[in-house]
């Protein structure tokens, strides 16, 4: 099976495509690497993959990246456009290309010849939506419009992508489920993941194009996203720095293992949606992803304390523009069709993710 992973450098992208490739898929990843936060972790998480500059690109500004027995080399930053092959994987390769590129990715789509497709690409982060709404726009409308062109044009048979939690915005029915109705967003952000839904479906219906929707909740563990609460909240507590705590740390968020969210979204992958038994015989679903066990932020502060082995201080601040109170997924319907089961308790997950910022394979300490 052929599959092209979006967003390849990114936090969930990285470690899926590394999955799939090591079980024997053949595998091409694609991301922009773009600034929202620092490049130096996808560049690393790129090397972690075995993904090495081709000879004769080094141009552009070095970046830090640990060689696989641990010594300090240089990694430049990789040009687009140009293919660059797992020294670790004969299968697993990677270009830097954004997906809202209208002449670049339809010529890799017709390169390629790919069966499947797993969209991660996204511009993400739901204060940073408030700050920048046309950078959502421009990846996550133009962008996965792109995609859904690219699919249609190719024959895709199974296209998978990122919606998120988000899309639940003000609804204060809980356990979320995916019968709820979802017209109210609270960010542009959210806004964005519940029209790739809509636009899915069109999709599904106009061009019997066969599409899994992903509502992620709360992703956290090793190679995380340092824009997000773990990795702040380490940084800040391990440097002896106070951490914010919105809402006066009266939050709850379905926090989900990485491990649990990539072997659950591998299992999607693997499972293509049958007209006969989606609603009104259009071969589209929508699943939430999360763990089903929400916890408070206090109490997720206080594993991250324990795993550190320091106390912090602590910024008791208001709700931030954007966000929601509560975040908590039923995710009954992904287990009972597709067979998830998420594995890893809180305690656990925590652990391995401080291990991991501790280690001299994070490029950002």
């Amino acid at each position: 099976m052929k599959i092209l992973v979006t967003g390849a450098a990114g936090f969930i992208g990285s470690k899926l495509a590394w999955l799939l490739a090591r079980r024997g898929d053949d595998v091409i990843g694609i991301d922009n690497i773009n600034t929202y936060y620092d490049p130096n972790l996808k560049y690393a998480r790129l090397a972690e993959m075995g993904i090495r500059l081709p000879e004769g690109c080094s141009t552009g500004s070095a970046v830090p990246e640990t060689g696989n027995d641990g010594s300090a080399v240089t990694f430049p930053e990789m040009p687009f456009g140009v293919k660059a092959q797992s020294v670790k994987l004969p299968n697993l390769q990677f270009i830097r290309m954004d997906i809202a590129d209208r002449e670049a990715l339809p010529k890799l789509f017709e390169e390629e010849r790919f069966d499947k497709v797993m969209n991660l690409a996204a511009q993400a982060g739901v204060r940073y939506s408030i700050k920048n709404p046309f950078a959502y726009i421009e990846s996550n409308i133009i962008g996965f419009m792109n995609i859904l062109e690219c699919c249609r044009y190719n024959h895709i048979k199974h296209l998978v992508y990122a919606s998120s939690s988000s899309v639940y915005g003000m609804n204060t029915k809980v356990p979320f489920s995916e019968d709820d109705t979802v017209i109210s967003p609270v960010s542009i952000y959210a806004a964005t993941k519940k029209s790739n839904e809509l636009m899915a479906h069109a999709y599904a219906k106009l061009y019997d194009l066969h599409s899994t929707g992903l509502r992620f909740f709360t992703v956290y563990g090793p190679w995380g996203r340092p824009d997000m609460a773990p990795m702040l909240f380490a940084d800040a507590i391990s440097k002896g720095k106070a951490i914010n705590v919105f809402n006066n740390g009266d939050l709850i968020r379905d926090f989900t293992f990485i491990d649990d969210i990539v072997n659950g979204t591998i299992q999607v992958i693997d499972k293509i949606p049958v007209a006969g038994e989606c609603p009104n015989n259009v071969p589209t679903k929508v699943y939430n992803i999360g763990c089903s066990n929400p916890v408070k932020l206090m109490d997720f502060i206080s594993e991250i304390e324990q795993a550190l082995g320091i106390k912090a201080e602590k910024n008791y601040l208001p709700m931030q523009q954007g966000d929601v109170y509560q975040t908590n997924a039923d995710t009954a319907k992904l287990e009972n069709e597709v067979g998830y089961h998420p594995q890893v308790q809180l305690r656990e997950g925590i652990v391995k993710f401080i291990n991991w910022y501790k280690s001299e394979k994070n490029p950002l300490t």
